[in-house]
C-alpha cells in the first residue's frame, strides 16, 4: 500500500513539473507577439538559407579541387622516376669502366630522351619545375639542405640544386632541395691572415 502511495506522490510530483514547464514555454509563447514570432521565423529562415548556400559552395570548391588536383598525390610519386633516371645516369657516367665507351654514350642519350619526355608529359599535365639555380631562396618553394662560402654571390642565392622541386598548376608538389650561398666567415680571414 505504502508502494502505491510513493507511485502515486511521485507520478503527482512529476505530472506538476511538467505542467509547469509547459507553462513556462506557453508564457514565452505569449509575450511574443505575431509579428515578432513572424520575424522570428523569417530570421531562421534567412540564416537556414545562407546555410545553404554556404554550403553548396563549398561542396561546389571541393568538386573543383578534386578534379583539379585529383592526381596530385600520382603526380608526387612519379617524381621519383625522374629523380631515378638522373641518379641512373650520373652513376653510369662516373663509372670508371664505362668512361670512354660508345656504350655509355648511348645509354646516356636514350636516358635523356625518356627524361625529357616525362618532363614534356608532366608539362602537358600542368607540373613544372622550380627554376633555383642564380635564384634567391624562397622559403615557400625551396629547403635549404647547406650552406656554401661563396663570396662572388650575394647571401641565400641558391647555388647547388640536389633535388629538383616541382608544382602542379601553381600548386607546390615538392620543393627543391639546394644549397645556398653565405659570405665567408670574418673568423677564417684572419686565421688566414696570421
Amino acid at each position: 500500500m505504502e508502494k502505491e502511495e510513493n507511485n502515486t506522490e511521485e507520478l503527482n510530483n512529476s505530472t506538476e513539473d511538467q505542467l509547469d514547464k509547459s507553462s513556462k514555454i506557453s508564457e514565452e509563447e505569449k509575450i511574443l507577439s505575431p509579428e515578432e514570432k513572424i520575424i522570428d521565423l523569417e530570421d531562421k529562415i534567412a540564416r537556414t538559407l545562407a546555410e545553404m548556400e554556404n554550403q553548396r559552395r563549398r561542396f561546389e570548391k571541393e568538386k573543383e579541387d578534386a578534379f583539379e588536383y585529383g592526381g596530385f598525390n600520382f603526380a608526387k610519386e612519379v617524381l621519383n622516376l625522374i629523380d631515378n633516371l638522373e641518379r641512373s645516369k650520373i652513376s653510369l657516367e662516373n663509372d670508371q669502366e664505362l668512361k670512354d665507351k660508345n656504350l655509355l654514350k648511348k645509354v646516356s642519350e636514350h636516358l635523356d630522351i625518356i627524361y625529357q619526355d616525362t618532363i614534356s608529359i608532366f608539362k602537358k599535365n600542368n607540373i613544372e619545375p622550380i627554376e633555383s639555380i642564380n635564384k634567391k631562396m624562397d622559403p615557400n618553394l625551396h629547403q635549404a639542405m647547406m650552406e656554401i662560402e661563396d663570396d662572388n654571390k650575394e647571401p641565400g642565392t641558391i647555388v647547388k640544386e640536389i633535388q629538383k622541386g616541382f608544382t602542379m598548376k601553381k600548386r607546390l608538389l615538392r620543393p627543391s632541395l639546394v644549397g645556398v650561398s653565405k659570405k665567408k666567415s670574418k673568423n677564417q680571414d684572419k686565421s688566414k691572415d696570421i
